[in-house]
């Protein structure tokens, strides 16, 4: 069993939500990135998902598109993020960390080879923004063979035909994005959010996880509400952008990233009863 599909059955197990933040691998710095996965998963998080730096990151919003830009400056590479997660996994060999990037760079790489190179360095999941399912058979093929998932988004737009083709291609948990847009949006409007996931949920029982617009306490709590998971992103990367050195990582995680861990394990709960 994948350790996306063994957390989320102990998060079930426990009533809880997961905690699903992103960074990008390389941001603010290089040298910072294990370090600041270490201190996600101190304050709360349940599974990384970690940014693979891309030169065009169409799906990303000023925020990650900076980060990325700022990463691949200070060199990183493909290589690189396999290397930090290596790293990570030398003391931590539970939490599971999924790659979020585009399909261009595996490409280059090498299908097979990156597949390989990524399970051996303890990466348990992908999610390829612009690779849909009916373009993914060899990637999937590959990523079964290895023990590893394939995680697909459904936008707020997509039919319920189309919902069930996705859900019936995915595996670990699927991402639910909550506005139309890109990641950072200002805005998260939840009229038309319970019914998307209800659609989901009708089909699948397949984990859900909630992203884009969450950025803080508030709209965490909400969306956990209707998912199984929470993810942060654009909020926590933008809070890294001003840290200068391991302290300030941490430190910044901690203020941060602590509060809505405990929020969604205790408000979300209040709310459902309710």
């Amino acid at each position: 069993m994948n350790k996306l599909d063994t957390t989320f059955k102990q998060l079930a197990k426990e009533q809880k939500k997961a905690l699903i933040p992103f960074i990008t691998a390389g941001h603010p710095h290089p040298l910072m990135t294990v370090p600041a996965m270490h201190a996600l998963v101190k304050n709360g998080a349940d599974i990384i998902e970690l940014g693979m730096p891309f030169s065009d990151p169409m799906a990303d919003g000023v925020v990650i598109q900076q980060s990325s830009e700022k990463a691949i400056a200070a060199g990183m590479t493909l290589s690189s993020v396999l290397d930090i997660v290596s790293e990570f996994r030398e003391s931590n060999e539970n939490t599971p960390v999924v790659l979020m990037g585009y399909l261009n760079p595996i490409e280059k790489y090498g299908y097979h080879q990156f597949v390989e190179t990524a399970a051996k360095a303890g990466v348990n999941g992908l999610l390829i923004v612009d690779s849909p399912p009916e373009e993914s058979d060899l990637l999937s093929n590959l990523l079964k063979i290895n023990n590893m998932n394939q995680i697909f988004l459904i936008a707020p737009t997509t039919d319920k035909k189309r919902q069930m083709f996705i859900l019936s291609k995915a595996s670990g948990f699927i991402y639910c994005v909550a506005l139309k847009g890109v990641t950072g949006a200002k805005s998260l409007e939840y009229d038309d959010l319970s019914k998307q996931i209800s659609s989901v949920k009708s089909i699948s029982d397949i984990p859900v996880a909630i992203g884009f617009g969450v950025k803080d306490v508030d709209s965490a709590v909400a969306v956990a509400q209707y998912s199984d998971a929470v993810v942060i992103g654009s909020a926590l990367v933008q809070r890294l952008d001003d840290c200068h050195d391991q302290q300030d990582i941490e430190k910044a995680i901690e203020k941060f990233i602590k509060p809505i861990s405990e929020a969604i394990n205790c408000r979300s709960d209040k709310l459902q009863k309710q």
